[in-house]
């Protein structure tokens, strides 16, 4: 039996595979990854359908990114069907933490100086020095750096990020 789809919360996003073994990077902006190996299975949409996987090992990659190996994901084909995929749990396991700093651009809507919506902040790096933004447009992604002086707007009711976009990146 399945869980209703209404009653799932997304924590996670597969950004991408790792290794031979099925191993995935997963960003986790509002939950501790830790937590899930104790909260049972997370759930991937197949065919609309939530399908359980259970966390055998999350190895922390930084503030918001984990190593995940999930159980029946045993190969680096198995792990490339789940890249771009929506991680979810019961909403009722868990409160989220509130996502701090960068991390709570998260989803949040890029735009330049004029108001364009350029694309949707699917990531955040913390580069010594020069702290980046993932933009995902539809070209791709892009990568940008989060930097006060480029920083023009905040609109937290809307969840757009105004910035001034160096020349060239878009």
């Amino acid at each position: 039996m399945h869980p209703d789809p209404d009653n799932l919360l997304q924590i996670a996003k597969v950004l991408k595979s790792n290794g031979t073994r099925g191993e995935l990077l997963m960003s986790f902006p509002q939950v501790d990854p830790e937590d899930m190996l104790e909260n049972g299975p997370v759930f991937i949409m197949f065919d609309g359908l939530p399908v359980p996987f259970y966390l055998e090992q999350v190895t922390p990659k930084g503030p918001v990114k984990a190593l995940v190996k999930l159980e029946g994901v045993d190969s680096y084909e198995d792990a490339e069907e789940m890249v771009g995929q929506a991680v979810y749990a019961p909403a009722d396991l868990f409160e989220p933490e509130e996502a701090k700093g960068p991390e709570a651009l998260l989803g949040w809507t890029l735009a330049d100086e004029n108001g364009q919506a350029l694309g949707t902040v699917e990531d955040y790096e913390d580069i010594p020095g020069n702290p980046c933004l993932y933009i995902h447009t539809e070209k791709g992604q892009t990568m940008l750096p989060l930097h006060e002086d480029l920083i023009l707007d905040l609109d937290e009711s809307r969840k757009i990020l105004r910035m001034r976009i160096p020349e060239g990146l878009f």
